[in-house]
């Protein structure tokens, strides 16, 4: 694979992560996303190809407890969707997770969402 874009580059760190990650049944994978304007967030099970909770920016549920200037293209939206999905998890009994970062640094907006769960009670 040829890179020749920044999304490029990002994939091939992705796919080597995912080599030495996977998300089981008792600990499952914490995947997040990050477009320009909107976070995602996934709890995933590898082993049966399921999600078992998601947040994001653009759920509706989310984006109408969101307070003025806080969106998914800054640090508070991130910290919301880290919170969010960490509640959630630990609402279907999931506490133990794996962090996924898909490829991204781990700084600024992902780190945000990884600290938030860890805040709210997620362990990883």
């Amino acid at each position: 694979m040829k890179i020749k874009t920044k999304n490029d580059r990002r994939v091939r760190i992705q796919l080597r992560q995912r080599k030495r990650i996977s998300g089981t049944k008792a600990r499952p994978r914490l995947s997040v996303f990050r477009s320009v304007t909107h976070i995602y967030a996934q709890v995933i099970d590898d082993l049966s190809g399921q999600t078992l909770v998601s947040a994001s920016t653009v759920d509706a549920a989310l984006k109408g407890k969101l307070e003025k200037g806080v969106r998914g293209g800054n640090l508070k939206g991130a910290e919301a969707v880290g919170t969010a999905i960490a509640e959630r998890s630990i609402e279907k009994g999931i506490k133990r997770v794996v962090f996924d970062r898909s490829g991204f640094l781990y700084h600024g907006r992902i780190r945000a969402v990884a600290d938030a769960a860890r805040k709210a009670g997620l362990e990883f």
